[in-house]
């Protein structure tokens, strides 16, 4: 059928996207909207049909690809015939606007409306939503409430996602009292909007709550659960979380894959994280750079940097958070030089450093005692990409100077920063001190400290250690006894390994293991060879005031050395062995675990708070910086 002269010119302006980009010419915008600049109307307006159905499709599709002047040119258009009255055109040009960004022309159309319907305030709302005016979000409900129009799931859910950005704890409460009172609170949307905000303000028991009531739930809704567990550091019951999803059959999202690998990341959990590698390979979603970036970061937290790079060599696109979740996994395992080649290639092929790449780049050059490299990143950061330094650039900064023995350098910089030290730089102001047994700057750190994290009994404990090194006894008596006043718990050192889908977690002097007597002698035995080797223990590292031979004992049993001795029995020879450990690793057991990798042929890498340390041959990748 030959198309008629009404419909011909709208299938080419349709089709033709040259004809759609020419509409533009013809308009301009004043404060009023679009109007046209030209005094002749284009010739195209002769033919244009008046159907507003057409018209609706062009500015949908205007929406999708983000073209606000060819929107514009259609407005105008339907302003010139006088369709500016009807809703649904009024609801599609709004959405255009909101679409292309332009909320003030949104806004402008939402409220010239002679009559909104639900839809246009859902639209408005949704608007303010997705393009980060949550505040804007919550008043137009209030608003909409005020004018007593009726909303529906859709208004409640749009407002939650604004609450969830905002933190509205307040305003979610009120609006889980609406949905409860209008019978919504069974709807899948609202369910996953209310637990999500919950989850986001700490909430999580009221999170958990929502989620058991809801008689339906979607992908999202496990996602946002999985995710709320992992905000809240309950990292292990998002791993429980998403093992339910497996066994109920719901179809995985990105979403929650990613929740997972970072609980994975977060607590070393090697065997999940492979697991949920084998998910994504299953499902596709390895393809997406965000999950891949997820993935590096998940295998550099486990000990396998090795792995890491692998996936960061043939991932399809090397975008900035890819490439940034490599430099900080080669920071992390003490490979400096990888990870500022990888800095400047990333240069090379166009990509502009950002605050978090210098983060890692800064803490790469800390971990070695790069200092000239550590002060050419931070002025490279100001006058060659015009970043302002922020706290954690000054922390880096900090610890790059004070790891070499620049302690009063470092404290100068803490005195000349643009805002207050945080915890973290007073902390490794202090973990220098220690190291450099700087007594007098050690004591500023430390009331700093106590006055920001009053109930951290690690910070009396540093203070304590070195007041002891320095054997000043009354002073750690002083530090001990201030500790106990303040009824904080020193947190105990402990130290896990995996073996076989079991995680084996031990004690200083551990006593409660089912093969703990075997461990026991099995240490004896490793360190009667040590001692052929000229190892004895180095008990100036042990800090109680009681006889070397006390100490001695103290340091034998620590929880690393006896994680050592569990997996050098079960893991077979060739595996090397993770040893996770949630406090600093010790002097003594350091020169423990470099000459057990000698004398045992095999490469023992150990997680502590600061960093991995890899141990080969005698050797310590970490070149005594830690």
């Amino acid at each position: 059928m030959k198309a008629s002269r009404f419909t011909r010119p709208v299938q080419t302006l349709y089709t033709n996207q040259r004809n759609i980009s020419s509409i533009a010419t013809a308009i301009a915008v004043d404060e009023h909207g679009p109007i046209w600049t030209h005094n002749e109307t284009p010739s195209w307006v002769h033919t244009y049909p008046t159907r507003l159905s057409n018209l609706h499709q062009i500015l949908q599709k205007c929406a999708r690809q983000r073209l606000p002047m060819e929107g514009m040119a259609c407005h105008n258009h339907i302003i010139q015939y006088g369709l500016c009255d009807n809703t649904l055109t009024s609801n599609i040009l709004t959405n255009m606007y909101s679409k292309c960004g332009l909320l003030d022309y949104a806004r402008k159309m939402f409220d010239e409306m002679p009559e909104r319907s639900l839809v246009s305030w859902n639209t408005m709302i949704g608007s303010y939503t997705q393009n980060g005016n949550e505040r804007e979000a919550l008043d137009l409900f209030v608003q909409m409430q005020r004018e007593g129009t009726e909303f529906s799931e859709f208004t409640v859910s749009g407002v939650l996602c604004a609450c969830a950005a905002e933190f509205a704890v307040f305003e979610c409460r009120q609006l889980h009292a609406f949905a409860l009172k209008a019978s919504m609170l069974a709807n899948v949307f609202v369910g996953t909007g209310l637990l999500d905000v919950y989850a986001k303000c700490g909430l999580l028991e009221d999170a958990i709550r929502v989620f058991e009531y809801m008689p339906e739930r979607s992908d999202v809704t496990w996602s946002s659960m999985v995710a709320g567990y992992v905000k809240n550091e309950l990292f292990e019951e998002a791993l429980l979380m998403f093992r339910k999803v497996q066994v109920t059959g719901v179809e995985f999202n990105q979403f929650i894959v990613s929740s997972v690998l970072a609980a994975c990341a977060a607590i070393a959990a090697k065997i999940e994280g492979i697991q949920a590698h084998a998910v994504l390979v299953k499902t596709g979603f390895i393809v997406n750079f965000f999950v891949c970036s997820s993935l590096v970061d998940m295998y550099s937290k486990c000990g396998s940097i090795n792995e890491a790079y692998s996936l960061f060599l043939h991932a399809q696109d090397k975008n900035i958070v890819l490439l940034n979740a490599m430099i900080s996994g080669f920071s992390r395992h003490g490979r400096s030089m990888e990870a500022m080649i990888l800095f400047e290639k990333m240069q090379q092929i166009g990509l502009q450093p950002n605050e978090v790449t210098y983060v890692s780049v800064l803490s790469a050059c800390g971990h070695m005692g790069l200092v000239k490299e550590g002060k050419k990143y931070f002025d490279m950061m100001v006058k060659e990409h015009n970043l302002s330094p922020n706290v954690y650039h000054y922390s880096c900064m900090v610890d790059v100077l004070g790891r070499t023995g620049l302690i009063d350098e470092a404290k100068t910089l803490i005195d000349k920063m643009p805002f207050e030290a945080t915890a973290s730089i007073w902390g490794s102001l202090l973990s220098s001190c220690r190291v450099y047994n700087n007594v007098e700057l050690a004591e500023i750190a430390a009331r700093r400290l106590f006055e920001i994290e009053p109930d951290n009994a690690g910070n009396h404990v540093l203070l304590s250690n070195i007041y002891a090194a320095n054997r000043q006894w009354d002073e750690v008596i002083q530090a001990r006894k201030l500790l106990k006043e303040t009824e904080v718990k020193k947190e105990r050192g402990k130290s896990w390994i995996e073996i076989k889908d079991k995680v084996h977690a031990f004690m200083v002097g551990e006593r409660n293991h089912d093969r703990i007597s075997e461990i026991y002698s099995r240490l004896e035995d490793i360190m009667e060879e040590m001692r052929k080797f000229g190892y004895r223990c180095e008990t100036h590292h042990d800090l109680h005031n009681v006889e070397d031979d006390k100490k001695e004992a103290l340091l034998r049993h620590h929880s690393e050395k006896l994680a050592l001795v569990y997996g050098l029995m079960c893991l077979p020879s060739s595996a090397p062995i993770r040893i996770m450990k949630n406090l600093r690793i010790c002097g003594d057991c350091h020169v423990f675990m470099k000459l057990a990798s000698k004398i045992t042929g095999r490469e023992i890498v150990v997680r502590d708070t600061n960093r991995f340390h890899h141990f080969r041959n005698g050797f310590c990748s970490c070149g005594e910086f830690w």
